[in-house]
């Protein structure tokens, strides 16, 4: 990942204005340690922070098309810039980066250009010869983009809060899927699938074409110049993308560089599920391991350093962050600059353990567009800002557009979970994946419960969060939390502790707004809350919240009824955690 900030139409354009920008683009160094650029044009600033995944000798940034009219910024990757090349073969290339080829789109294209890249980015163009600009940025909103305001009419975009929120009157997290124009004067958005309008879809399920697109969607992103990895956790999201990496890692380019064994990680507290459970795939898989120990207490004492980057205070997204955040650290330490990631999966297949409540396949598909219009503020978030942190890269297959696509034109009656069938949550999903011939991972493991990433690591972590949160805030204090944020107020002590720390950094009211807020049990969306009336009195992100039917259940909570449901719930599976290495 890289950091980019933009600012267009500054009244200042003196030498004290550029050195702010450079300053503030120093916030984002964290991103991309490898280089720095900037670029001046009247008065519009175009600034990048590098991390080097593909040609590190020559992509530094910003780019240019030939006579350096066009300026862009970018942070991401373009997994299809070969075959875009080959479609501009009337234009000159002067560096190997991936991202080059957008100037010379938009010459050959002008704005209409952004749905023919493939990868996850943000970016912002400056056509010097009218002074016009654009910001885009990616489908679902894999790579973070914001968007300010300044009081003196400027306009500014930058990969993360921090590096435009005391410039900036207002601002905004940038929409997933749109791109801004200057010419237009507004967001369009560029990204129109079929699934975005949540209609119930009716087509045919083939796990065959839906095992193949993944598989396609893993091997483009094994385009890299650097050593890289696998986040492996040992559920089955992650288990799945160190497979498919794994059976394809010989035939790729970066085999040629790094070898053809892939190297796995993993963090959970001491005897955490993950630890276990990525060991065992791994040692199945032959990958070279590397399971890392955090305590309790490491994750307590890095809480203000994980909200300072994730810049959020959402409860479920910080206790997942915090591992992922520690993880990255000693990846890097290791030279890996680049790894797969299994977010997504549990959006699209409807994965979470309350998907077992929903009442019909139109409410089910439903949550799941709504959850994925949403990763950008939950999921993505985390796993970016948390290896970015650390100039790592997390890049996620599952959330490639073409398999988005196929997963998502699928009968949700498929994915619905049916214990009389034999089908539990993701079943389209194992099933695709269930090679008897020649299997990509043990049956047990492939039909392994879900687990939160943040349980995952160990179930005495959030407890930990817990009994930290109620010991730095007392009972006035949630009492009257409402006085004190009256917009999106915490309710609860471990909540109203994240705010705290959030609003420390991050004080203007724009930036408490960039946050989502309402009801969730198990990492649900507030409409699905009312599946299951005894949910309301339980609101808690973690997966043991969906009750009678995660097989470490807050027992104190289920009651008669639930237990009673439990005899038509599916066989509970072997090993318990899932999403933990920043793996889902």
């Amino acid at each position: 990942m890289c950091g980019i900030l933009a600012v267009f139409g500054c009244i200042d354009n003196s030498q004290a204005k550029r050195s702010r920008i450079i300053e503030l683009s120093r916030r984002l160094r964290h991103r991309g340690p490898d280089w720095s650029g900037l670029h001046c044009h009247g008065n519009c600033y175009l600034a990048h922070q590098r991390l080097a995944i593909v040609d590190p000798a020559s992509g530094d940034q910003p780019l240019y098309n030939e006579d350096k009219t066009v300026i862009v910024t970018v942070n991401g990757e373009i997994y299809n810039h070969k075959q875009l090349r080959e479609k501009l073969k009337s234009h000159q290339f002067r560096t190997g980066s991936d991202c080059e080829v957008i100037a010379h789109l938009y010459e050959e294209h002008g704005e209409e250009f952004v749905d023919m890249l493939d990868g996850m980015f943000s970016f912002v163009l400056l056509d010097t010869k009218d002074n016009s600009y654009i910001a885009a940025r990616d489908a679902i909103g894999i790579t973070p983009l914001y968007m300010g305001w300044g009081l003196d009419g400027s306009i500014w975009f930058a990969s993360e809060m921090k590096a435009l929120s005391d410039d900036c009157e207002r601002f905004i997290s940038f929409p997933p899927g749109h791109i801004y124009s200057s010419k237009q004067g507004g967001l369009r958005r560029w990204y129109n699938p079929p699934w975005f309008l949540e209609q119930t879809p009716s087509g045919s399920y083939d796990p065959i074409v839906l095992r193949k697109a993944f598989e396609k969607a893993v091997f483009k992103r094994l385009m890299t110049d650097v050593p890289f990895g696998v986040l492996l956790s040992g559920g089955l999201d992650s288990s799945l993308v160190a497979a498919v990496a794994c059976r394809y890692l010989a035939e790729s380019e970066a085999a040629c560089q790094w070898g053809s064994q892939l190297h796995t990680f993993c963090i959970g507290l001491e005897s955490s599920p993950d630890l276990k459970a990525a060991r065992e795939v791994a040692d199945y898989l032959g990958t070279r391991h590397h399971g890392f120990h955090f305590t309790v207490q490491e994750g307590i004492d890095a809480l203000e350093e994980v909200i300072y980057h994730i810049e959020t205070y959402d409860v479920t997204t910080i206790r997942a962050s915090t591992p992922m955040f520690l993880m990255s650290r000693k990846i890097k330490s290791l030279g890996v600059k680049m790894v797969l990631s299994g977010e997504g999966s549990d959006e699209i297949f409807g994965g979470y353990l309350y998907f077992h409540k929903a009442p019909n396949k139109e409410e089910f598909h439903q949550e799941t567009c709504q959850k994925i219009k949403a990763l950008h503020l939950y999921d993505c978030l985390r796993a970016n800002k948390s290896t970015s942190a650390w100039g790592v890269e997390a890049r996620v297959p599952f959330l490639d557009k073409e398999f988005i696509n196929i997963a998502m034109s699928i009968d949700p009656e498929w994915k619905m979970i049916r214990p009389d069938l034999g089908r539990i949550e993701k079943w389209v999903l194992r099933n695709a994946f269930d090679d008897v011939q020649k299997p990509y991972l043990p049956k047990h493991i492939l039909y392994r419960q879900k687990e939160q990433f943040s349980d995952g690591v160990g179930y005495s972590w959030i407890d930990g969060l817990k009994d930290h949160a109620n010991k730095q805030v007392t009972d006035a204090m949630l009492t009257h939390a409402s006085f004190i944020y009256p917009e999106n107020t915490p309710t609860t002590k471990e909540a109203y502790c994240y705010r705290t720390i959030f609003e420390k950094f991050f004080p203007k009211n724009a930036a408490r707004s960039t946050v989502p807020g309402g009801p969730s049990v198990a990492c649900s969306t507030a409409k699905a809350v009312e599946w299951d009336a005894a949910w309301s009195k339980n609101l808690d992100p973690s997966g043991r919240a969906a009750l009678g039917i995660h097989s470490a259940a807050y027992e104190e909570a289920v009651d008669a009824k639930n237990k009673s449901s439990l005899s038509g719930s599916p066989k509970k599976l072997q090993g318990v955690g899932e999403k933990a290495s920043a793996v889902v």
